[in-house]
């Protein structure tokens, strides 16, 4: 049984070096057959790609930002994005390794990215997108003090960087948190 907290982890800003393997570990907890060992999968709405090396790289490279390396024993196991944008901070690209989600690893991760945002950034909210029939994983995201907002914005379809959508009814909303 997986430990509820986590031990050992450590956190670093994403390098060059690190965007083939960040780019498997987000594709794998989003997109395909291997995302289903996990329950963040999107595979019953979208097709295709979560993301592509040119996207973790705008991430990587972005000079409000940081895309942070979740690692445990040398090994990568998660990794989300931060963006500082002004009072507020937007997370982003969270992914955990689809066989080790379900056990606090992701929890975990959120509460240092959420600390990371209020102590360096000076940020009073936490802000992210989450696609609107994601209700398993909006629920997630109550449970660690968020709330919808109700403000939606349009999917890109037709831009098959973000995935294929398998369903017509595709927005991310809004949630955000007070930190």
């Amino acid at each position: 049984m997986p430990s509820a907290h986590p031990a050992a982890l450590s956190f670093r800003p994403a390098v060059e070096t690190d965007v083939p393997e960040l780019v498997v570990l987000v594709e794998s907890a989003y997109r395909g057959d291997a995302s289903r060992a996990g329950w963040t999968t999107e595979a019953d709405y979208l097709d295709g790609q979560r993301t592509d090396p040119e996207g973790v790289r705008q991430i990587i490279e972005a000079p409000d930002g940081v895309l942070l390396v979740v690692e445990r024993a040398g090994e990568l196991v998660a990794c989300c994005q931060l963006e500082h944008r002004g009072d507020h901070a937007y997370f982003g690209m969270f992914a955990v390794r689809p066989g080790l989600q379900g056990g606090g690893l992701g929890k975990e991760v959120l509460a240092e990215a959420e600390r990371r945002a209020r102590e360096r950034w000076g940020a009073k909210e936490m802000r992210m997108t989450v696609v609107n029939v994601r209700e398993e994983l909006i629920a997630y995201y109550e449970r660690r003090g968020y709330r919808r907002t109700g403000e939606l914005s349009p999917f890109p379809y037709g831009d098959e960087r973000f995935g294929i959508p398998l369903r017509t009814d595709l927005a991310f909303e809004l949630l955000v948190k007070p930190l």
